[in-house]
């Protein structure tokens, strides 16, 4: 079972806001906690993840950018 879910966004970024509403309860039926990273907020981040947000991270994994598909991130939170 995952421990973490990360989104890595720009608060500039229309996408990542539609796709964290769109995964805010997929996370929350796993019983987790979505936590929104701002990736201007960290240079490392930013290096990593500018050209390609949003972009869904579990457990300091990289799963999927730009787009969700809520049932496959259903089953990878098991």
């Amino acid at each position: 079972m995952a421990n973490r879910v990360e989104l890595m966004v720009r608060k500039t970024c229309g996408s990542c806001a539609r796709v964290a509403d769109q995964i805010a309860p997929v996370v929350a039926a796993a019983g987790l906690e979505l936590i929104i990273c701002d990736v201007d907020e960290d240079q490392e981040w930013r290096l990593e993840y500018s050209d390609r947000v949003p972009v869904v991270v579990i457990d300091g994994e990289e799963f999927s950018c730009w787009e969700v598909d809520n049932d496959e991130l259903a089953h990878a939170l098991l």
